[in-house]
């Protein structure tokens, strides 16, 4: 095969068109520009035009994937900067709560209009497979890496960093005590029932049942029978108090942006994550209250949630960063290339909304 056949399109037609232009010495015209041309003065020629050509098309090329990769990382700012001000507002950071107990408070109504055949009337659905049996897991993974990423491109220590993962780790631990003590609690208030099998039904269309005594709720649940007991919703006690944890978590970010820190795509991308995963949690929160309405045991778990959120970012984290407190978020982040007198007051402001 000749050289000739090995050279791209395009420089076969550039070459056709020096040869046209009065270039009648050369040769041959090959993908290796040095050895384009026998004459060594046309051979310089011939190579500069062709070089400029390939700078020109490899221009071309580029400008398509550089106008896509701006337009991207531009929605990317404008939804990230969108979200922190709407999260780091005064007003949401102060009602949120607020709002989460009126969600939880009226949430059950919804029952009356929504459809039991809707595909979320079923418990075997995607998102409560997916997410809700490993609600506490998905929320450490995103928040615990929004914040260790924002904490540590802001001190660049990692001591810094695990004492503000630390918050997660103490909020960890809250949960699973109250999940054990739950558990205890219809353990202890709850009794084995067997339904009868001889087809009695009383006035309701509800089976007859009959105690058995001296059952634990794994060994009465294992074998068929029934376990009622003092219950509360641990579904919803989650729900709310990770919905209350990104609040609180996220919220820094509009601060932190307001005051020039640094924001690469990395970090903007986990913000963006957390943010959608805020909105899951609440989704998944009406759907539990609309579709599986059980008005006290649900209003108890969202009155632990709150509690426990109100006990420790409220009381417990605003003590200051000591061995015994890890603080409240954004201590320290909030100070970056602005002066000490603006720092102290998106400090203060902070402060006030928590």
């Amino acid at each position: 095969m000749s050289e000739g056949s090995l050279m791209p399109h395009g420089y076969k037609r550039q070459c056709a068109d020096l040869l046209k232009n009065g270039y009648s010495s050369c040769s041959i015209c090959c993908s290796n520009v040095s050895g384009c041309c026998k004459n060594p003065v046309l051979n310089a020629s011939v190579a500069h035009s062709l070089s400029s050509w390939g700078q020109t098309a490899a221009t071309d090329e580029s400008q398509p994937r550089n106008s896509t990769k701006m337009f991207l990382n531009t929605m990317l700012v404008v939804l990230t900067d969108l979200a922190a001000r709407l999260l780091g507002n005064t007003a949401f950071r102060k009602h949120f709560h607020l709002f989460l107990s009126a969600v939880v408070m009226i949430g059950p109504a919804l029952s009356l209009w929504v459809s039991q055949h809707s595909i979320f009337a079923k418990r075997s659905h995607f998102l409560y497979r997916m997410f809700l049996r490993s609600g506490w897991g998905w929320t450490c993974i995103f928040v615990g890496s929004f914040v260790f990423l924002l904490s540590f491109s802001v001190h660049r220590s990692l001591s810094i960093s695990v004492r503000h993962l630390s918050r997660l780790a103490v909020a960890g631990g809250l949960w699973f005590g109250f999940c054990n003590l739950l558990d205890l609690l219809e353990n202890t208030t709850g009794s084995c029932y067997e339904p009868l099998t001889a087809g009695l039904e009383v006035a309701n269309g509800q089976p007859l049942l009959v105690l058995r005594e001296g059952e634990s709720k794994s060994g009465c649940l294992t074998a068929g029978m029934l376990w009622r007991g003092y219950e509360v919703s641990e579904d919803v006690f989650l729900l709310c108090l990770c919905c209350l944890l990104l609040a609180e978590e996220i919220a820094v970010f509009g601060p932190y942006l307001s005051l020039g820190g640094i924001s690469g795509a990395p970090l903007r991308i986990l913000f963006l994550f957390c943010v959608l995963l805020l909105w899951l949690w609440l989704f998944l929160l009406l759907c539990l209250l609309a579709y599986f309405p059980q008005f006290p045991t649900q209003l108890i778990g969202g009155a632990l949630g709150c509690l426990s959120w109100r006990g420790l970012y409220q009381g417990w984290y605003r003590q200051g960063p000591s061995w015994y407190s890890p603080g409240r978020p954004g201590l320290g982040l909030l100070n970056t290339k602005t002066s000490s007198s603006e720092a102290q007051v998106a400090q203060r402001s902070h402060g006030d909304c928590n």
